[in-house]
């Protein structure tokens, strides 16, 4: 639908015929010109008896512009359809480590044994896309922690940059409190009530600048809840040198730092859980969502586009015909 926002400019359309009807004409005195014999000028005649028919055109072409001038100031806009979107929720930043240890095959993803950051990126994923309506963040870590994805409603963007991420182009360390200052700082500049970090790691804080208490202090501070989640298998056979024979149960988590994820968890009243496997770290994710429902109260939008451009360039397009027809008009009367 198209409407005009300043309706009451097109009351100035009369203002041209006003100003000519109150203004007296313009008189303008020349010397009389005298010639022997007209004959001679039989061609400048016949152009002055064309000039007449020459200016109501230029006349009409005039007012065109000036109502074209008149649509513009009145601001024509375009109205769109009633679109439905999700009122703001959360900012939620995810915080995933990528180091080196983060390459152990011992979690099952579609029936084969597969690496803990495929799985990770699977699940997440999905977490991902319920999360309508919230503004997520991606943070990476490893030796270094960096932001992959700022606080966005495009979930789809940060889908595709966690499923392309390698592991270990973070380094082969962990940096934990160096992930949560990171997220932290992304978050305690935003205004929204609800700013939520889900850390998800395989090993423990052996790097980095900040270390996990301290960071967990300032997330506290900044009115940050943290949730933590420590993935890995506890059990996974090993094979021996003669291949089954031989073999052991090895614990492929024993660096995990439970203790630590714990307390950052208790510090800024938010909760550890412990994924050892594919069903568990999905359950985990489920219950996130419980406990950080998203806000499904739909708000009503029209996109409106503006047109004032268009009556604008036609004026000027206008204009210039006039102002080059009157020329011509003048020089073929010289």
């Amino acid at each position: 639908m198209i409407e005009l926002l300043w309706p009451w400019a097109l009351a100035a359309l009369p203002l041209p015929w006003l100003v000519r009807a109150v203004m007296p004409p313009l008189v303008t005195r020349e010397a009389a010109l005298r010639v022997p014999d007209a004959g001679r000028y039989a061609i400048g005649l016949q152009v002055s008896h064309s000039e007449p028919a020459r200016r109501p055109g230029l006349l009409f072409i005039a007012w065109l512009a000036w109502i074209c001038l008149l649509l513009a100031l009145a601001r024509p806009q375009y109205t769109g359809e009633i679109v439905s979107l999700p009122s703001t929720g959360r900012d939620l930043m995810v915080a995933v480590d990528i180091s080196g240890s983060m390459n152990t095959e011992d979690m099952e993803l579609d029936g084969r044994l597969t690496n803990r950051l495929s799985v990770v990126k699977r699940v997440v994923s999905d977490f991902i896309a319920r999360r309508a309506g919230d503004r997520i963040g991606l943070v990476l870590f490893g030796s270094n922690a960096y932001l992959q994805a700022p606080l966005t409603f495009d979930l789809k963007t940060v889908q595709s940059l966690l499923a392309e991420t390698p592991i270990g182009i973070a380094g082969g360390k962990t940096a934990i409190g160096d992930a949560i200052g990171l997220a932290v700082k992304r978050l305690r500049e935003r205004p929204s009530e609800a700013r939520v970090v889900i850390l998800l790691t395989d090993g423990a804080n052996n790097v980095g600048e900040v270390p996990p208490e301290t960071a967990a202090e300032l997330a506290a501070a900044a009115g940050v809840r943290i949730y933590t989640i420590g993935v890995g298998s506890e059990a996974l056979r090993v094979p021996g040198l003669f291949g089954t024979f031989g073999s052991r149960i090895v614990n492929p988590s024993a660096d995990l730092d439970e203790a630590t994820l714990q307390k950052i968890a208790d510090a800024t009243q938010g909760r550890f859980f412990r994924a050892k496997d594919t069903a568990e770290l999905a359950q985990i994710y489920q219950i996130l969502d419980a406990i950080e429902p998203t806000d499904q109260q739909a708000r009503d939008f029209r996109p409106v586009q503006g047109l004032f451009q268009y009556p604008l360039a036609a004026a000027w397009l206008l204009w210039i015909a006039v102002l080059v027809g009157g020329a011509r008009g003048t020089y073929g009367t010289a």
